[in-house]
């Protein structure tokens, strides 16, 4: 699966964008310096319900942003996506 697809599948379980769920993220400190993958985890487990594949697709957007290593655009394999920039405002909005 694909990171934006990851994405995509949190939405749909959800109800929020991945950029609502980045706000909520700031909203915690969970995006603060030294914040480690296990406490955004937890959140988004208890929470959401989400399991940790979903979880470190999310936990990616909120460390580090929405681009991701440029070895998987394009590569035709499972976790291919078609850019280096994630969508992070939702399916509907999706260009």
């Amino acid at each position: 699966m694909s990171f934006q697809a990851y994405l995509d599948t949190i939405e749909k379980k959800t109800g929020l964008t991945p950029r609502q769920l980045i706000a909520i993220a700031h909203e915690k400190g969970l995006d603060a310096p030294g914040t480690k993958a296990s406490e955004i985890l937890a959140w988004l487990k208890d929470d959401y319900e989400l399991g940790r594949g979903h979880g470190m697709a999310l936990v990616h957007v909120i460390q580090k942003g929405p681009t991701i290593s440029s070895k998987h655009v394009g590569s035709g394999g499972t976790h291919s996506d078609e850019s280096d920039t994630l969508w992070l405002d939702g399916i509907a909005t999706k260009p």
